[in-house]
């Protein structure tokens, strides 16, 4: 389980770690938004990430909070991607000039790439309003589940490196 603040890596390191064991990569964003950027009914969305996590072996990249507590009963393994709030700012800020009016490889078909200051918003804030929160539960789970949690790409990279 990939969880951290957009513009971090969570795809990416998904798909990296996909390749290197060969587990299925599930991006929560493909499933939860609906075509023209509609959302899954909370309902729904429940039913459907406990589907998702019911499978055997999986990598699953996303936070969705409300639904963390499905994946992380199931997941051996917590990979929090801690990184500042500058970073993601400017990977979500070259992501939006990259893929503008284009749908991006991990996203529904239908969701096209564009400026949302409410997104930018809870990028920014992020690490204000929701980090604490994250490492104590990380904290928490120490022991029960294998918990890394990385502060840079080279980081990762080195636990790539390591597999």
């Amino acid at each position: 389980m990939i969880i951290g603040c957009s513009g971090s890596g969570k795809s990416t390191l998904a798909k990296r770690l996909g390749e290197a064991t060969g587990l299925q990569v599930i991006h929560l964003d493909q499933y939860y938004w609906k075509p023209n950027w509609v959302e899954t009914e909370k309902s729904a969305w429940r039913a459907i990430v406990e589907n998702l996590s019911n499978k055997p072996n999986w990598i699953i990249d996303g936070n969705y909070g409300g639904t963390m507590d499905i994946r992380i009963e199931k997941a051996d393994t917590i990979i929090y991607l801690d990184y500042s709030t500058f970073k993601c700012l400017g990977r979500i800020t070259k992501r939006i000039l990259q893929y503008r009016g284009q749908v991006r490889p991990d996203m529904t078909t239908g969701c096209k790439e564009r400026f949302d200051f409410e997104f930018y918003h809870y990028v920014a804030t992020f690490n204000l309003t929701r980090r604490k929160s994250l490492l104590k539960k990380l904290e928490r789970l120490k022991g029960e589940k294998q918990i890394l949690i990385f502060n840079s790409d080279q980081a990762s990279a080195n636990f790539l490196k390591q597999l």
